[in-house]
């Protein structure tokens, strides 16, 4: 008998969160580390955010899965462990959070392996991985499969999951969706350019509700992307809990970490494999 993934809820909710602290801005040059407002602003997220957030999950009862770039695990002794100790997964989101597109298969690979360093010193087992900005390159299922990891959340090539026959062995794929990023709906810094819109939490909200009503009549995996800099500001932190608290009262929706949706999917039959391969586009049609 199959074991399906969604262990027969309507929908599977992965609230995840991007710790990213600095790191995004940091990674679009080290000259940003000498202005004191944009660090603050980026600072908020673990000093001010995340504590919010984790206290919301407390007061539900729900499960999350919180990607932390390797920078900032290492800069903030203790983060990550604390975040483990609530009961929370914890993820690897690179080391710089610089886009694995915009670097050599050797600076990928260096990039990829300093994080799980990092976390292997202090002693936090890492299931999965999401690429910065999910910007991942045709080599990075490789480099999942190719060091143990269970799953990867970075493509957008479904709104279940799937699985994926990278080289050195299978994984799953929790796909991602840009309509489920609260960074579209709340970024804005004006130097680097991050974002330009600052949108209302009810909007947020009636956007991500209407979502999960779509898929739990089709029966996806809702995977939430929040960052603490930006959902865990007050309002936006509202409304975050108020999603929760649908969602909880619906009856038929599942909460879980990343990496027990990719066990359960990773034992599904029924689930269907892709390998990712780049089109093959010409370059008389498609110059440079």
């Amino acid at each position: 008998m199959t074991t399906h993934w969604h262990q027969d809820a309507a929908a599977v909710v992965t609230l995840t969160f991007d710790v990213d602290a600095e790191t995004p801005v940091l990674a679009q040059g080290r000259r940003y580390a000498g202005h004191a407002s944009t660090m603050s602003h980026q600072a908020y997220g673990p000093d001010v955010g995340l504590p919010r957030i984790l206290g919301i999950l407390d007061d539900l009862g729900v499960p999350a899965t919180f990607f932390v770039p390797g920078w900032v695990a290492e800069h903030r002794p203790g983060l990550a462990a604390s975040i483990a100790e609530r009961g929370h997964e914890v993820a690897h989101h690179s080391y710089s959070h610089r886009p694995a597109t915009s670097m050599t298969p050797a600076e990928e690979r260096a990039d990829f392996e300093r994080a799980l360093a990092v976390f292997a010193d202090q002693g936090i087992e890492i299931a999965g991985h999401r690429a910065a900005m999910w910007e991942a390159s045709w080599r990075t299922t490789d480099l999942v499969a190719e060091h143990g990891l269970r799953y990867d959340s970075s493509l957008m090539g479904d709104d279940r999951p799937y699985r994926i026959a990278a080289g050195p062995g299978d994984i799953v794929e929790l796909p991602v969706h840009w309509s489920l990023d609260d960074w579209e709906q709340y970024a804005f810094l004006p130097e680097p350019h991050v974002g330009s819109v600052i949108e209302s939490p009810a909007k947020v909200l009636e956007l991500w509700r209407a979502e999960l009503d779509g898929m739990r009549r089709y029966r996806c995996l809702f995977n939430l992307c929040a960052h603490p800099f930006l959902s865990g500001r007050p309002g936006r932190a509202e409304a975050l809990r108020r999603f929760i608290e649908y969602a909880l009262a619906c009856g038929d929706v599942r909460f879980a970490r990343c990496r027990e949706v990719a066990e359960a999917a990773a034992v599904d039959q029924d689930l269907p494999t892709r390998r990712p391969r780049p089109p093959d586009a010409g370059p008389d049609v498609y110059p440079g």
